[in-house]
């Protein structure tokens, strides 16, 4: 037995005011650690609940269900840094620049699992099954936005148009770019899809607004008096990645099985998605001071 990780055992423990005979004797009953526990296999591949018989709804499913794991992901590693009152370290930073975008060019790549692998006529009938529910309601999507970028970031130049001199993040978030996809502005009425989900959401989103106050990603960069321009370019690279790449190859997935040979099909949330899913139009920047010089719509 190694005397000195006995002793280090000990010392852990006693740091915590804790008997360390007490949890040294419950190892005696743990069982060993298996990698299907772990990481709950057995729960995880019970998680596909397809609605019609289609096959390839199974693979919209899962691929939905990765989506979501690797906005889970990003989310982790900007959490750390909102966190942290003195981040002072560009290496540091710049490391979790680079998992954001190691972790976007999988959402960006695994696209190709909407676009080429599924069959067209069986998508465009089991899709009909899934209304109104849309991509559209990953609310991760948007904490992930909100934990970037101060909020006013997200509000294209027509919001931006309808806002008051002095917004208050009421005013900000009726105008926010991602409720174009489902409100309309002449009538004032909101798509079953956009209402189910500010019903369920919104709150949080305010709350989260009003925690990373001044600790978003892009606050936290700004405190680097002189960053280097390889921070810089990462920053850069991200930014285009997630809001411009991103968007495009899920416009042309969209055209590839709601627009073929021009027959424009409608999408299950209700919105004009040639429009919407446009970077043009969505004009989303999270870091805007960085763009002087550049544009990020024409960034390689």
């Amino acid at each position: 037995m190694n005397k000195a990780l006995l002793k280090q055992l000990e010392e852990k423990y006693q740091e915590l005011d804790a008997n360390p005979d007490t949890y040294l004797e419950g190892l005696l009953y743990s069982k060993p650690t298996n990698y299907w526990d772990y990481i709950q296999v057995d729960t995880l591949l019970t998680l596909q609940k397809p609605k019609t018989d289609f096959e390839d709804e199974t693979v919209f499913i899962i691929y939905h269900q990765i989506t979501e794991l690797t906005l889970k992901l990003m989310i982790h590693e900007v959490k750390q840094v909102l966190g942290l009152d003195d981040f002072t370290s560009e290496k540091k930073f710049t490391e979790k620049i680079k998992r954001l975008l190691r972790y976007t060019d999988m959402l960006i790549t695994s696209f190709e699992v909407m676009t080429e692998g599924l069959n067209y006529q069986d998508y465009n009938k089991f899709r009909l099954a899934l209304t109104p529910a849309s991509g559209f309601q990953s609310a991760q999507f948007r904490y992930l936005e909100l934990m970037c970028t101060p909020v006013l970031n997200l509000v294209n130049s027509e919001g931006k148009k309808r806002l008051p001199e002095q917004p208050n993040l009421d005013d900000i978030f009726e105008n926010i770019y991602w409720r174009d996809a489902g409100y309309n502005h002449k009538t004032g009425k909101l798509t079953q899809t956009l209402k189910e989900f500010e019903n369920k959401y919104l709150s949080s989103f305010k709350s989260l607004v009003q925690t990373a106050q001044g600790r978003t990603l892009f606050d936290q960069f700004l405190k680097f008096k002189n960053p280097s321009d390889n921070l810089i370019l990462r920053m850069k690279d991200f930014d285009h990645q997630y809001n411009v790449s991103w968007s495009r190859i899920h416009l042309k997935t969209a055209n590839t099985y709601l627009n073929k040979k021009g027959e424009q099909k409608k999408a299950t949330g209700g919105s004009h998605w040639k429009k919407y899913l446009h970077p043009k139009h969505q004009q989303r920047c999270f870091f805007p001071e960085i763009w002087k010089n550049d544009s990020i719509l024409d960034w390689v």
